[in-house]
């Protein structure tokens, strides 16, 4: 069905006799901001490897629409010599347009006049800008992305956060994400979905069962939203307790 983005049905994903991901199923709303959490190994990179055709599966797997993606900071080697301009351009290298509208998409995802610095000289926060930047350059209907925030400090990952909220809201785009950063997914996400190996849960942030998420983490400090607050989950619950100021008095 057209307002659905994503609709996967019994994926299943092996490598030789080791099973990755077993029976996992789902569906994804137009305009949705799904994060996807889990343990590592749990298959999340996994999954959307698969879902975008990197890696074979059995199963079934539907894509409505143009996919943007941004893989893991790691997958590309920041000491190859290439200009922002030349690194974003990739997915519409064919446009006689290109640079105007490269120019645009560096502007809306605050990099403006960066398109002839080197890519090597970014910052972790302005390198995933400029990665989201290319995702966003083909004007895809869908954004996929792979834990977009590792090695960005919390500023950065607050204004990343940002962007992509205010993309859906401008542009009703769909946002599958992974994160390790259970805080913010429950703070800015629409949906979650809690995976190891298999789908636990998969439903609005405000109605997951916090038991289902121990389920995959085990026992230890989770944070769950409440009224734009996050309680924490052990040791009593402190109504005034906020998420964002808390990393501020560890960092």
């Amino acid at each position: 069905m057209k307002n659905y983005s994503i609709e996967v049905e019994k994926l299943e994903v092996k490598f030789g006799d080791i099973e990755i991901l077993k029976n996992v199923s789902f569906k994804v709303k137009k305009g949705d901001f799904v994060g996807i959490i889990g343990p590592n190994g749990a298959g999340k990179s996994t999954l959307i490897k698969a879902l975008i055709g990197l890696i074979p599966y059995k199963g079934r797997v539907v894509i409505n629409g143009k996919v943007g993606y941004v893989p893991q900071l790691a997958s590309f080697n920041r000491e190859f010599p290439i200009s922002v301009y030349d690194f974003v351009r990739v997915p519409i290298r064919k446009s006689e347009n290109w640079k105007s509208e490269v120019d645009k998409v560096l502007e809306r995802v605050g990099l403006k006049g960066y398109g002839k610095k080197l890519v090597g000289v970014l910052s972790g926060g302005e390198y995933q800008r400029a990665a989201l930047a290319r995702a966003l350059v083909a004007k895809p209907d869908i954004l996929i992305l792979d834990e977009p925030e590792s090695g960005v400090d919390e500023m950065g990952k607050a204004r990343f956060y940002e962007l992509l909220s205010e993309l859906i809201s401008e542009q009703n785009i769909t946002i599958l994400m992974v994160s390790h950063d259970i805080g913010m997914i429950f703070e800015k996400c629409t949906n979650v979905m809690c995976l190891n190996k298999t789908l636990h849960c998969h439903g609005p942030t405000t109605e997951i069962d916090i038991t289902e998420v121990k389920k995959i983490f085990g026992e230890f400090d989770l944070w769950i939203r409440s009224d734009n607050h996050f309680e924490k989950e052990h040791g009593g619950h402190d109504k005034n307790y906020n998420y964002h100021e808390h990393n501020e008095h560890q960092g």
